[in-house]
């Protein structure tokens, strides 16, 4: 029985057994990401979640990283780690043939965050921004001086972290085949995977998740960051990866929304007596807000490995 959702991602009760080794490596080897930034996450692949066709998936679904742990991502990264970190979560989409593979995690992700304020042109200010910010980078070891205030949204623009770097997206008109994606087929594997949540000083939440669905014939992966400010903002980043079995190709959607709070919370239904209901929903949000852009790459996936 085909199993569906708002957001066209659906669940299902398969599981697995996971190792209990840790998966947090702070190494820049094996590889970059698309956004020529090396990788800072290098994971320890076990058995997959599921192959089909092919292709292989690993997920790694862990507690938040430990304080020694903490210290390490924040050496490198240079900013305040949000208050729930997981570090050793991961989604990996893997051809086996040739050892080419995306990946989400959330060091990757957390290290696109602009160090050095807004690159949208300035921080999202709140009353108690400044105030946070300063108890934040004490509370870090690691942090010894911040010289310009980072984004404390965690705003990240991550894609996701390919390997090996010679294969590369490039801009496509191609779009994901959503009729594909509406049809009733039976949902092989499903996971949903929570890489950091941060409440921003109770002004709000910042949230980075990835949930992925696998078909008999094709995969769908959703990495959405969420954004809520309350009485300033909402934002989503979303980046789709879609695999076709049985072609050499990933086709990958980055589409960024972003309206006012107060524009947002005029579209609840009148007569709700809860609106923190609609405010605290990603997929109400995101359903709200207007696409301010949308970007579809393509990446030609080599059949063996490269000599």
């Amino acid at each position: 029985m085909a199993i569906t959702s708002t957001i066209g991602l659906a669940g299902s009760a398969y599981s697995r057994s996971c190792s209990t080794t840790s998966e947090f490596a702070m190494a820049a080897t094996q590889g970059s990401l698309d956004q020529t930034q090396l990788s800072l996450y290098t994971p320890v692949l076990t058995t997959p979640s599921i192959s089909q066709a092919g292709w292989s998936i690993h997920t790694a679904k862990r507690a938040i990283l430990s304080s020694d742990e903490i210290d390490q991502v924040t050496e490198r990264i240079k900013i305040p780690l949000p208050e729930m970190i997981f570090g050793n979560n991961h989604v990996i989409i893997r051809y086996d043939a040739s050892g080419w593979e995306i990946g989400f995690n959330a060091v990757d992700a957390l290290d696109r965050v602009a160090k050095h304020g807004n690159p949208d042109g300035g921080l999202v200010k709140v009353s108690y921004s400044e105030a946070w910010l300063r108890d934040k980078a004490s509370s870090e070891e690691g942090v010894h001086e911040v010289v310009k205030p980072f984004d404390w949204t965690y705003t990240t623009d991550y894609r996701g972290t390919s390997r090996p770097m010679t294969t590369s997206f490039e801009k496509t008109e191609d779009k994901i085949p959503l009729h594909k994606l509406r049809r009733p087929d039976p949902i092989l594997f499903f996971e949903d995977i929570v890489l950091f949540e941060d409440e921003l000083g109770d002004n709000g939440i910042s949230m980075l998740s990835v949930k992925i669905r696998v078909m008999q014939d094709r995969l769908l992966l959703l990495c959405r960051f969420f954004l809520r400010v309350d009485d300033v903002v909402f934002r989503i980043r979303d980046c789709r990866i879609f695999v076709e079995f049985g072609e050499n190709e990933v086709l990958r959607e980055y589409v960024v929304k972003q309206d006012s709070y107060e524009n947002v919370k005029r579209k609840i239904p009148l007569r709700t007596r809860d609106f923190g209901l609609f405010l605290r929903d990603p997929n109400w949000v995101a359903e709200q807000l207007p696409v301010i852009e949308t970007v579809t790459e393509k990446a030609k996936v080599p059949m063996q490995a490269m000599s």
